[in-house]
């Protein structure tokens, strides 16, 4: 050998990355997740060194400021201004529509069996929003986790006792509110944070892994565990079902076409969702109400877009975004 030759090196072998485990939520999930306690935390934050807000009357009852627009701290203080109103109070509806536009419009759900898996998802994540907030085989959660702690309704009790009203006026914060009462005592679980961080983050859900994988932005993979027991990455799902219906995968596009409009619509919808959510990490409930109902909510998500994951039963049923 030529000494003005050196033998290279030998390339090192690269086995295999090392896999996600099946039980928790990928890297780029948690970094997502605690974009909400992030909120919440920074909100709380605000609320204390803020000026307005300190100075603003706070009914604790109405887990508000004054509703008075010469003494409110904020428009969005206000519980009639025009996003709470027409966006949170009919925000199952806006995240439902976004998520049917999505589904309906985007190629890469353009199969039968992949379309109804998503819907079966959204079926299930908008059963646990009625049952958290609806209805629970009578009171909702929020209302019952409300009278466990304590919570009564005080027009309604008076009135029951004088013979006024019935004893069933008491149980929800709806019938409490149609007979001039309000809600006292007991631990009020912010519905606001549970349906903006539960809608939010199913359309994160339904709309992210479809555009990642079609833009190639997202390297990490999702791991699932197999009926025999092994642990793979998700991948290995959506290259069987390609196979079976033979046909192949985009090569990497552009976000906004990975998107689609019904991807730019759900976007929108998360975004003012986070915005939503800040407003009432601001000037709306304690801090551990909102606190029970992130909490509340991500129980459900896990359920739904973790659980499937090592559940390979329950995966057959569900199916997983984007694959």
């Amino acid at each position: 050998m030529s000494p003005s030759r050196r033998p290279q090196a030998p390339t090192p072998p690269t086995g295999p990355r090392q896999r996600n485990t099946p039980y928790l939520p990928t890297p780029t999930e948690l970094a997502l997740l605690a974009g909400y306690p992030a909120l919440l935390l920074f909100g709380a934050l605000f609320s204390l060194v803020s000026p307005e807000t300190r100075a603003a009357p706070y009914d604790a009852l109405r887990h508000a400021h004054s509703q008075d627009p010469a003494l409110a701290p904020s428009y969005f203080a206000r519980k009639d201004n025009l996003f709470n109103v027409l966006f949170v109070k009919r925000g199952w509806a806006w995240i439902s529509a976004a998520f049917l536009v999505f589904v309906l419009t985007h190629p890469a759900l353009a199969g039968g069996a992949v379309r109804a898996r998503a819907g079966v998802r959204w079926a299930a994540v908008t059963l646990w929003w009625v049952f958290v907030t609806q209805w629970f085989f009578g009171p909702a959660i929020i209302d019952r986790g409300f009278r466990w702690t304590g919570g009564k309704c005080e027009v309604a009790v008076d009135k029951v006792y004088a013979g006024e009203a019935d004893p069933g006026e008491v149980f929800t914060a709806a019938a409490c509110k149609s007979t001039g009462g309000r809600w006292s005592g007991g631990h009020d679980i912010s519905g606001h944070v549970f349906l903006l961080v539960l809608g939010s983050f199913f359309l994160v859900q339904e709309v992210g892994w479809v555009a990642a994988r079609w833009a190639r932005v997202v390297r990490e993979e999702r791991s699932v565990v197999m009926h025999d027991g092994a642990v793979k990455g998700a991948g290995i799902e959506a290259e069987r079902r390609r196979e079976h219906l033979g046909v192949g995968e985009e090569d990497g596009v552009s976000i906004t076409e990975a998107l689609g409009r019904g991807g730019g619509l759900a976007a929108g919808v998360i975004g003012l969702s986070g915005w939503m959510l800040l407003m009432t990490a601001i000037y709306f409930h304690t801090w551990f109400e909102k606190l029970t109902g992130l909490l509340v909510a991500l129980a459900g998500l896990y359920v739904i877009y973790v659980l499937p994951r090592w559940v390979p039963a329950l995966r057959q049923v569900v199916g997983l975004p984007g694959i």
